[in-house]
C-alpha cells in the first residue's frame, strides 16, 4: 500500500516536471547557444584590434587622450569594420542557434521568437539611428558608449523571453556604456570589453549551464 502510494506520488512529480518543461519551452527561447556569444566576442576583439591598427596607420594614438581629427576615409573604414563585425556576429549567432535547435528538435520561429526579435529591434534600431546622428554631427567620441548602452537595454528588454543570464549580460553592457560616457576617449577600449570580453564570458557561462 505504502509502496503503491509512493509510486503514484513519483509519477505525479514526473508529470509535473514534464508539464513544466513543456511550458518553459513554449514560453522561452531556449535554442540560444553560448557558442554564439563566444564567437561574437572573438569577432569583436578582432574588429577592435583592427580598428586600433587603422588608427595607428593614420598616425593617431587613440589612448593619448588628445582630441583627434578623423579623415572621411578613416571614418568610412571604421564604419565598414563595425558593419563587418556585426554581420559576422549575426552569422555565428544564427549558425549555432540553428544547430542547437536541430540537435534538440526545437522549433526556431515561434511566437516567442517573434516577440524576442521585436524586443531587440526596437532599442537597437533607435540606437542605430542615434549613432548615425552622432556620426553625422561629428560626435564620434559618443558612438562607442551609445552602442553599449542601447545594446544593453535591448538585452534587458528580451531577458524575459530567454535565459535570465541574458538580462545580466544586458545590465553589464549598460553599466560598461555608462562608465564609458565619463571616460570619453577610451570608448573603443570599453567597446572591446563590452562586446568582446563580456560576450565571451557570458557565452561560456551559457554553454556550461545549458549545453
Amino acid at each position: 500500500m505504502f509502496q503503491s502510494t509512493l509510486n503514484m506520488v513519483q509519477k505525479h512529480q514526473e508529470d509535473l516536471l514534464h508539464i513544466r518543461s513543456m511550458m518553459e519551452r513554449s514560453s522561452r527561447f531556449i535554442s540560444l547557444s553560448g557558442l554564439s556569444g563566444v564567437f561574437a566576442g572573438i569577432t569583436a576583439l578582432i574588429g577592435g584590434g583592427y580598428a586600433f591598427k587603422l588608427l595607428k596607420d593614420n598616425g593617431i594614438d587613440y589612448l593619448d587622450g588628445k582630441t583627434q581629427e578623423y579623415s572621411s576615409e578613416l571614418i568610412g573604414q571604421l564604419i565598414i569594420t563595425a558593419i563587418l563585425v556585426l554581420l559576422l556576429a549575426l552569422f555565428f549567432g544564427i549558425l549555432f542557434t540553428v544547430r542547437k535547435s536541430r540537435k534538440n528538435n526545437l522549433a526556431i520561429w515561434t511566437s516567442t521568437t517573434k516577440k524576442m526579435v521585436l524586443g531587440l529591434l526596437i532599442p537597437l534600431g533607435a540606437g542605430g539611428i542615434f549613432c548615425v546622428a552622432l556620426i553625422f554631427n561629428g560626435m564620434f567620441v559618443l558612438v562607442a558608449p551609445t552602442t553599449l548602452i542601447f545594446y544593453g537595454l535591448a538585452l534587458i528588454n528580451v531577458g524575459q523571453y530567454t535565459f535570465s543570464d541574458i538580462k545580466y549580460l544586458g545590465l553589464s553592457e549598460l553599466t560598461m556604456g555608462i562608465i564609458a560616457l565619463f571616460l570619453l576617449g577610451s570608448g573603443l577600449v570599453f567597446w572591446m570589453l563590452g562586446f568582446g570580453v563580456l560576450h565571451i564570458f557570458y557565452g561560456l557561462l551559457l554553454f556550461k549551464k545549458y549545453k
